[in-house]
């Protein structure tokens, strides 16, 4: 691909804002340097725990399994029930929830008065005081009070939000009240609610999945732990499953992941809803792990199942036995994606990794021509320089004689020394390489570059001769006669009339990526008024 001139001569605002609108072809051939940045018709990044949510869910279908949602806020009542003696413990790690009591709002005559003076005008207290019963009595939703209010004495809903905030500080005075009502902390809390509602009333075997998140009461977030995790977890119910059906499960699931080996371990935590002996650890064998850092010969524990307890289902009706599989989301997404630090992964958007294509995109012109005529006078510049790059100076090369911002110009390219009119570097080219940009230009030893990165078509040339005729347009508005523009050394993106945003510049330091766009340019354009 390269900058052609013509095409920006072509393109004026209507066609780039049509473009913006309707994602038509004009975007293909506009170049990249000067492309709006296109967020609705680029393709967006997963974040990598979704996206391995996503893999899961087709990995379970695939294998046979059916999809259900697991309650999420349960009674405290099933973790003791499920979890016997060490129901305690388990409560300890899970949140209660909480929730607000309506407060007992009255009406005295002071404070009716207090509400007329902000009104200005005298109200109707009995709509008022039946608007605060109805909300007590909880036949009204809270964010519904203050337009009732509003409603109720003839104010707009500001002034209502003073009367709460002002005239009544018993709502202010509210504190949250306890219930034994808990956010789920293990997904098994609600297979043995989910099950026992289907026990009896489909065919065997029932095979379920369920994927979403589980709150955990931790002492604090830290590289493998966080307050919420997304729990990936499957039940068999049939009249006859052991622990070679989580074998099974577990080689079947993973495979889908790249994983090639299993090995089985019992798991010495034991858990009371497991039948004693059959709660086991999945560890798999994965080839890219061999070179991780932190899982250098390649194993990993990625799952745990086991033989849910006859004890535990009778207390919910269920009569036959139950395996169930269950591995952490983001444990996996880490393996996938090589993160050593769970928060770094879920909150550090590192992730957001971009592309060569989206930095490529995201380079454009400091400066182009202000008038039609000048992007056709810098198609013409770029011309010239390519035509007589070898001539040695001193020489000179008139590329326009005319009319040109209301004056009669001259404009040329020239080289005052004894050395050719281009420096080495006049052709070299924008290239992104593995989210580095570079200026190199197109010879062998570069190929590599070139055929693996991503082109932008812009070469030195291109963008200097469009810097040029900006600061010739320039000069002539502010009444100059002649002048000259110069660049001999690039050592930055802005020597070549280009630039990134600062965002774009943080993100390639902080990710210790390179701009070397160093080169000897030594182009000079100047002009003359007749």
């Amino acid at each position: 691909m390269r900058f052609n001139a013509e095409e920006w001569k072509k393109r004026t605002e209507e066609d780039f804002e049509r473009a913006w609108l309707d994602g038509s072809e004009i975007l293909t051939s506009i170049p990249l340097s000067r492309r709006y940045p296109l967020t609705g018709y680029e393709t967006g990044k997963s974040h990598p725990v979704f996206e391995t949510v996503q893999k899961l869910r087709e990995a379970y279908l695939r294998i046979g399994f059916s999809e259900v949602i697991n309650p999420l806020i349960v009674e405290d009542i099933h973790i003791k029930k499920q979890f016997s003696k060490e129901a305690l413990a388990v409560l300890d790690r899970c949140y209660y929830l909480a929730t607000l009591p309506r407060p007992n709002v009255g009406m005295s005559e002071e404070r009716i008065e207090a509400i007329e003076k902000m009104a200005g005008k005298e109200i109707d207290a009995d709509s008022l005081r039946r608007v605060l019963h109805l909300y007590k009595k909880g036949m009204m939703d809270g964010d519904d009070l203050a337009s009732e209010i509003s409603l109720a004495i003839g104010v707009d809903d500001q002034l209502a939000l003073r009367i709460i905030d002002e005239i009544f500080p018993e709502f202010k005075e509210i504190k949250p009240e306890p219930t034994n009502l808990t956010l789920r902390s293990h997904m098994t809390t609600g297979w043995f609610i989910t099950l026992s509602k289907l026990s009896g009333k489909y065919p065997l075997p029932l095979k379920l999945f369920s994927i979403d998140r589980c709150f955990r009461r931790e002492q604090g977030e830290d590289a493998t732990r966080l307050y919420t995790y997304h729990s990936a977890s499957c039940v068999i119910m049939d009249e006859d499953v052991s622990i070679d059906d989580g074998k099974a499960v577990a080689e079947a699931l993973l495979r889908q992941f790249g994983f090639e080996k299993f090995r089985f371990r019992k798991d010495e935590k034991r858990s009371k809803y497991y039948i004693p002996g059959t709660q086991t650890e999945v560890y798999a064998y994965h080839p890219h792990l061999e070179n991780s850092r932190k899982y250098r010969d390649g194993w990993i524990e990625v799952a745990t199942f086991g033989i849910y307890s006859p004890t535990a289902l009778a207390q919910y009706d269920i009569e036959y036995p139950v395996m169930n599989l269950g591995l952490g989301v983001e444990r996996l997404a880490m393996i996938i994606h090589d993160f050593s630090d769970v928060r770094e992964m879920v909150y550090g958007f590192t992730h957001l990794k971009l592309s060569d294509i989206d930095i490529a995109r995201r380079i454009q012109l400091r400066d182009v021509p202000m008038t039609s005529k000048g992007i056709e006078i810098a198609g013409k510049i770029i011309e010239i320089f390519e035509k007589n790059a070898s001539e040695i100076g001193p020489c000179r090369f008139t590329v326009f004689q005319g009319e040109f911002m209301g004056r009669e110009v001259e404009i040329y390219v020239s080289e005052k020394e004894r050395t050719r009119l281009c420096g080495p570097a006049y052709r070299n080219e924008i290239v992104v390489k593995d989210g580095n940009i570079y200026g190199i230009p197109r010879e062998e030893k570069f190929g590599e570059y070139f055929q693996n990165g991503v082109q932008t078509g812009i070469r030195y040339v291109d963008s200097f001769a469009h810097m040029a005729v900006r600061r010739i347009e320039e000069m002539i508005i502010e009444g100059k006669k002649e002048g000259e523009v110069r660049v001999r050394v690039v050592e930055s993106l802005s020597d070549v009339n280009l630039k990134i945003h600062e965002t774009l510049l943080n993100y390639l330091i902080s990710h210790g990526k390179t701009i070397d766009v160093r080169g000897p340019l030594f182009l000079a354009v100047g002009f003359m008024i007749k």
